[in-house]
């Protein structure tokens, strides 16, 4: 008798099917989205070389920079940012250093109640900053830190601290520890080998701790809003804010082009750590793989 032999099924070919009517729908959404995310941006920078700038959307005759050259010899504005600089940049050394000596704590450390402090952690970071701005002004005023530089660098590092712990403890937690007990059986101690082995392995972490630290300290404008008073110590976001005030007409080529130049030190500092940022992302997959 012959042998039949069966045929044998091929497997289902996994490939793109048709396109239903959800994908253009899709498509269409997010074109009008990323347009509606696009518009603002494009005209900052269209009225910011436009002498004659309006509140409406219109392309320049002919580019001119004048409205910069207005911003760059006016003293005020110059102040505005040199205290934008003193106030996000304090705040994020703050915020970076703290954080990576607290997440590395939590990640290598067990001890009784690390959860609640965990949980209590995020908690905070889910507070609004209208909740708490109230009782962070008492505290600062009784302490005499209201209207100081110092007031500003540690309510502002207080604000970015929770979000800048977890993200550090996660990353040390994708470090093995058995690399740093390898290090320990060749002589290096536990601060050697956090130093040594840690750090690079968590430099991503560190970069994106700081670079969310900066923007966040560097946008905000409620908390200097409530604790500055005194003119001399605003920042941009403040001094944008008193341009409004008072004028029936505004210089709208002048406020856009002080908008691009305030959004130059954050775009900067996104592309001096970006490529730790990218290695965060690719690391944090992994992680969650």
């Amino acid at each position: 008798m012959a042998a039949t032999t069966l045929p044998v099924p091929r497997p289902a070919r996994r490939g793109r099917g048709r396109p239903g009517f959800a994908t253009p729908l899709a498509y269409a959404f997010l074109i009008g989205l990323g347009g509606f995310c696009v518009v603002p941006f494009t005209w900052i920078f269209l009225a910011s070389v436009d002498p004659n700038a309006t509140v409406h959307l219109q392309v320049p005759k002919s580019i001119d920079l004048s409205n910069f050259g207005r911003f760059v010899t006016d003293p005020k504005f110059a102040r505005f940012m040199l205290n934008s600089v003193i106030m996000a940049g304090g705040s994020t050394i703050v915020v970076t250093a703290t954080s990576v000596l607290g997440g590395y704590a939590l990640s290598r450390f067990a001890f009784p109640g690390r959860r609640t402090l965990m949980f209590g952690i995020l908690l905070t970071r889910i507070i609004p900053t209208t909740a708490t701005i109230a009782p962070l002004f008492v505290i600062t005023q009784r302490l005499g830190l209201t209207d100081t530089y110092q007031g500003m660098i540690l309510v502002l590092a207080a604000q970015q601290l929770p979000l800048a712990l977890w993200m550090m403890k996660g990353f040390f937690d994708t470090v093995p520890g058995e690399l740093e007990e390898a290090a320990w059986i060749d002589g290096a101690g536990r601060l050697g080998s956090a130093i040594r082995i840690v750090m690079p392995l968590a430099a991503p972490g560190v970069g994106a701790a700081a670079l969310f630290a900066f923007i966040e300290a560097w946008s905000d404008f409620l908390t200097p809003l409530i604790l500055i008073s005194t003119p001399d110590r605003f920042p941009v976001s403040i001094g944008l804010f008193q341009a409004y005030i008072g004028r029936n007409l505004v210089d709208w080529g002048l406020l856009t082009a002080v908008s691009v130049v305030y959004m130059l030190p954050t775009i900067v500092f996104y592309l001096v750590v970006r490529r730790y940022l990218l290695r965060a992302t690719v690391v944090g997959a992994l992680a969650g793989a």
